[in-house]
């Protein structure tokens, strides 16, 4: 099989199943309530999880306790080398190959109905229950509740029909209302709003279990993509051939054909619920950074209409601070830093890569060829076009183009002989960053004002030009040493 046979997760698997040591799958019955995640946190987490972790093979239990009739895949894309071999991309090209696909997108096509719609619950059925139905995992014991992680949101302007794909954590709160945290600008929420001023419902469907090229699409951000650009496109392009949406079964918008779920409904307007109101944890479910994310006071409400789904469906979810999440939002960032930056001052940026330090979204290495001596600063120069396109970002290190930006001793080695503190680290204080960053507070720093806000840190660890014959590496003899192993 081949990666450019990929059309759904189903198909993914089975290409991860010809590649080895890219994939397992266990029959032994584990349960969705934290012990899940448990387990995967060792084999294949990686990221800012717990130590120890590792990055390690996607893994589908067919086994859950309570739901005889699912399965649960994880870390389908928990590794850079795996969505190399799913996209067909040496793993340190995969900005690029983003970027391509990009400039050669493919609008999404109609289609009557899909696999998606095999089997179809309504909530007006006789104990009908979210809770049963989907095996939620909860990350860990103190999550708010079961978890939906890699729910895709569809939706459309309620003014203008633009449509839009976004990911969001949602929380089953009932037998038919799921939580849905919002952070601030995303699109979908755009949307919402607009709905919500009118007085009116937003029709979603929630897209689970699909296509990995469909996911990576999916979390590019503005300045990239703006309000309006459905990213379903650049999914296209980088398949080659369109996604398929079919009209959901309940409510006046579309889901995606060849997804395993389907959750159909309404965002309601002026609706809210606390997160954790169910357990009063103040946690809501472990994020990106490696901490448990807080609970949030009021939250918008997804009021559930139907579930379709595949015949023994797969269930697809991540562990918030996996190498999952790395290549999720970090690989869409790294496509966007290259566009930029190339377009600000071509042919210097040589590489980017949104480290797993950062959740792919706080820290990235930018890998810079300054091609002469007027190019001294440009440097520090293309560091500021990423801070300025992308708030999230909190620290940018430079490194020349000697030194392999996704090797964090290589990193770390220009640091400690390249750098020096008093004149190589800049910072910007008083700056918007993530709001999940759980250092911004004020009493972390007497420049953070409010909650919110950070100090954003450039290091330059490239050499000046004048100094390059100083710290030229030691240079080994090129040699092929196939015979000696």
């Amino acid at each position: 099989m081949r990666c450019e046979e990929i059309t759904d997760l189903r198909s993914a698997l089975a290409f991860l199943k010809t590649l080895e040591g890219q994939y397992h799958e266990t029959d032994v019955e584990v349960s969705p309530e934290a012990a899940l995640a448990g387990v995967y946190r060792y084999i294949g987490g990686g990221g800012t999880v717990m130590r120890p972790t590792k990055t390690g093979p996607a893994m589908v239990f067919n086994n859950i306790k309570g739901f005889p009739d699912s399965r649960v895949a994880i870390g389908i894309v928990g590794s850079r080398e795996r969505v190399g071999c799913l996209l067909g991309t040496p793993p340190d090209r995969l900005g690029f190959r983003m970027n391509e696909a990009l400039r050669h997108p493919i609008d999404p096509v109609p289609v009557e109905s899909g696999p998606c719609q095999e089997v179809v619950h309504r909530a007006t059925d006789p104990g009908f229950d979210i809770r049963t139905l989907l095996p939620a995992p909860t990350n860990t014991p103190d999550d708010a509740g079961p978890y939906i992680t890699m729910g895709l949101v569809y939706a459309e302007d309620p003014e203008n029909g633009d449509q839009d794909v976004t990911i969001h954590r949602q929380c089953l709160q009932s037998a038919d209302e799921i939580s849905m945290y919002f952070v601030p600008g995303r699109h979908i929420d755009h949307f919402r709003q607009k709905a919500e001023a009118r007085g009116e419902a937003l029709p979603i469907t929630v897209n689970i279990g699909l296509d990995p090229a469909v996911y990576l699409a999916s979390c590019f951000e503005p300045p990239t993509t703006p309000l309006g650009f459905n990213e379903l496109r650049i999914a296209g392009g980088l398949r080659g051939r369109a996604v398929e949406l079919c009209p959901a079964v309940s409510v006046s918008t579309k889901a995606i054909a060849h997804a395993e779920i389907v959750i159909e409904g309404e965002l309601l307007p002026g609706k809210r619920v606390q997160e954790d109101q169910h357990t009063l944890t103040g946690h809501a479910m472990p994020e990106f950074p490696g901490y448990n994310g807080p609970a949030n006071p009021a939250v918008p409400v997804f009021k559930v209409k139907a579930v379709t789904h595949r015949v023994r469906p797969i269930m697809q979810t991540t562990i918030g601070p996996s190498e999952e999440h790395v290549s999720l939002a970090g690989i869409p960032t790294e496509a966007s830093i290259i566009q930029m930056v190339e377009r600000a001052m071509p042919g210097r940026l040589q590489n980017v890569y949104a480290h797993s330090c950062g959740g792919g979204k706080l820290t990235a290495v930018l890998q810079f060829k300054k091609l002469g001596p007027s190019d001294e600063g440009r440097q520090r120069q293309a560091a500021l076009v990423a801070f300025a396109a992308f708030p999230e970002l909190k620290n940018i290190i430079l490194v020349d183009e000697d030194v392999d930006p996704f090797d964090s001793n290589d990193v770390l080695w220009a640091m400690t002989t390249r750098m020096q503190g008093d004149v190589d680290i800049v910072t910007i204080p008083g700056v918007r960053c993530h709001p999940l960053d759980p250092s911004q507070r004020p009493d972390m720093s007497p420049s953070i004002i409010a909650e919110g806000i950070s100090c954003k840190t450039l290091f330059d660890c490239t050499v000046p030009v004048a100094m390059r014959d100083h710290f030229r590496r030691a240079q080994f003899l090129e040699i092929d040493p196939t015979p000696y192993l």
